[in-house]
């Protein structure tokens, strides 16, 4: 399959050529609907509105908020403009706000006023208090000497910031022939778009991400779903991640498909925009998926135009993926797999592929793109069927993280191939599975054990709904093993009952010697459990 050199804008464009009265966008909640054509306007109103507060080309600018219209139109404005998109956790807090505007030299911010109760603008004042008595366009901070807008999304107006419609009120400075000749300046091979890792490990990396590998990973994402524009596509995933902005976004309108957006995840409100919007397609992480599948209200939705999406993010049980194809009707789901330096798509299962590739394995590679799975530590290839660390190489790899070159140097090595610290295990038809991190591993008494593999087991146990197994140091075996265990709703059951549940059934050396019930996980805002924060939780526990 050949790779389309094309930028973030042109794609848009191709788009309303091929399909003008198509609708582009739906937001349920916000009664909007806009057509292709429609949404290009509001997209080149925000660019010149961008232009004429005097960003430039290769500029960045960083957006933090929630799925709002504003954000999407952000991302194609910024996109025919040059500027680089820099995207914002919704749940940062006002060090690692400070952290990321600084680390990434962002010159604009464009900012929602709160989210899920917290107030952004109490945040800003936090790591800049001068910005209440600064004036809009003229921002000067010692922490952050480089930020010189603020665009407030919302009606309030304060001193120091721009608000959204006043942005789009400035369009009128600049003509389409600027516009014009800004966007034919572009290549496609140039930064457009910044992501910050979830930093598990020290402190969250800028992955610098081309026009080439978003559009081009869109667009074979697309493919694997059997994605064409008369698909409806819902998106309730987080856009400041890759799920929403590439799989969800630039997958949808790489086809001229029709995205149905949810501002923010809420269970109720997925099944009824699937049932409204005769929704062909939804994404989500299984925790997602779990909780609209276990919603009291779940039956008296109609799902039956389901057909597609992706579910990604952590490892999909068996029973969770069984119940999406056949309760939710969404008989060509996919599973996707890939991190933030891979644009994010290295492999994917394909619409038709029978259920066990979709629970056994993350799919085979795109097109175009290499895979090695390589013995830990060594550029030595693992053989067939043994898990070992996952390497990738091609159109897909980021250029690297900015302004820190040793982390690109850890990261991708001199022959193009990106490390990605996952064990994998690749079989002979060609498709992978996933054992787990790297540093996710547990060595007890000399024996890797792969957390993967023991989830899976207990995922069968009746009255678990969910479960996460981690490591814990000790001074025995080096290691112990800790389960969580989330219960199903109306269901109890024992640790002991657990314990005889795996005896004679897994490895002795493989039995969680911790049991723990929880009622949920600690979280990423992109749906992703964060294990190093339980294995934390583990050694203030039992030990």
């Amino acid at each position: 399959m050949s790779l389309r050199k094309i930028t973030v804008g042109e794609l848009l464009e191709e788009q309303v050529n091929l399909y003008p009265d198509q609708e582009a966008v739906i937001y349920p909640e916000l009664n909007m609907s806009k057509t292709y054509s429609e949404f290009n306007e509001m997209v080149d109103k925000a660019a010149k509105g961008l232009m004429a507060l005097g960003i430039k080309k290769g500029e960045h600018v960083a957006i933090w908020s929630d799925n709002k219209p504003e954000w999407l139109t952000s991302q194609f404005a910024t996109g025919k403009m040059g500027a680089v998109l820099v995207t914002v956790n919704t749940n940062y807090q006002a060090k690692e706000l400070e952290y990321l505007l600084k680390q990434s030299d962002a010159t604009t911010l464009i900012m929602a006023e709160s989210y899920k109760g917290t107030s952004y603008i109490d945040i800003l004042k936090k790591v800049c208090p001068e910005f209440s008595t600064a004036e809009k366009g003229n921002l000067h901070s010692k922490k952050l000497p480089r930020l010189k807008n603020i665009i407030i999304i919302g009606e309030t107006t304060y001193s120091f910031a721009y608000n959204w419609d006043e942005v789009l009120r400035n369009a009128d400075k600049i003509t389409d022939e600027e516009l014009n000749l800004r966007q034919s300046s572009l290549n496609h091979d140039e930064v457009i778009n910044m992501q910050y890792t979830s930093g598990t490990t020290g402190f969250p990396k800028g992955v610098m991400l081309t026009h080439y590998n978003i559009v081009n990973n869109g667009n074979q994402i697309a493919d694997c779903m059997k994605l064409t524009n008369i698909d409806r596509l819902c998106i309730p995933v987080p856009f400041f991640h890759c799920f929403g902005c590439v799989l969800g976004v630039l997958a949808a309108v790489s086809k001229g498909a029709t995205m149905v957006i949810l501002e923010q995840f809420d269970a109720e409100k997925v099944l009824q925009a699937v049932d409204n919007e005769k929704c062909t397609a939804l994404h989500g992480v299984p925790t997602m998926f779990i909780a609209e599948l276990n919603h009291p209200s779940f039956n008296t939705y109609d799902l039956t135009h389901l057909r597609t999406g992706i579910m990604a993010g952590s490892t999909c049980p068996m029973e969770v993926m069984t119940k999406v194809m056949n309760e939710m009707g969404a008989k060509e789901i996919t599973i996707a797999y890939g991190q933030t330096e891979s644009s994010p798509v290295i492999t994917q299962t394909r619409a038709d592929d029978p259920i066990e590739l979709k629970v056994g394995s993350v799919g085979k590679p795109h097109p175009n793109v290499e895979v090695r799975v390589v013995i830990p530590g060594t550029k030595q290839e693992q053989e067939t069927g043994v898990p070992g660390e996952l390497l990738t190489r091609g159109y897909h790899v980021m250029k690297g993280y900015y302004n820190n070159l040793s982390a690109t140097k850890e990261a991708i090595d001199d022959e193009g191939w990106l490390h990605t610290g996952d064990l994998a295990v690749l079989y002979d038809n060609g498709y992978l599975e996933i054992t787990g991190r790297m540093k996710d591993m547990i060595i007890r008494g000399g024996e890797n054990v792969y957390p993967r593999e023991i989830e899976e087991f207990l995922y069968q146990h009746p009255a678990i709904l969910d479960v996460q197994v981690t490591g814990i140091p000790d001074e025995k075996y080096g290691e112990e093993i800790v389960a969580w265990v989330i219960l199903k709703k109306g269901i109890t059951t024992t640790v002991q009952d657990i314990k005889s549940f795996c005896k004679g059934n897994i490895s002795h050396h493989k039995i969680p010697k911790y049991i723990q019930f929880v009622n949920e996980y600690p979280m990423t805002a992109s749906g992703k459990i964060q294990k190093f924060k339980l294995k934390e939780l583990a050694v203030k526990q039992f030990q």
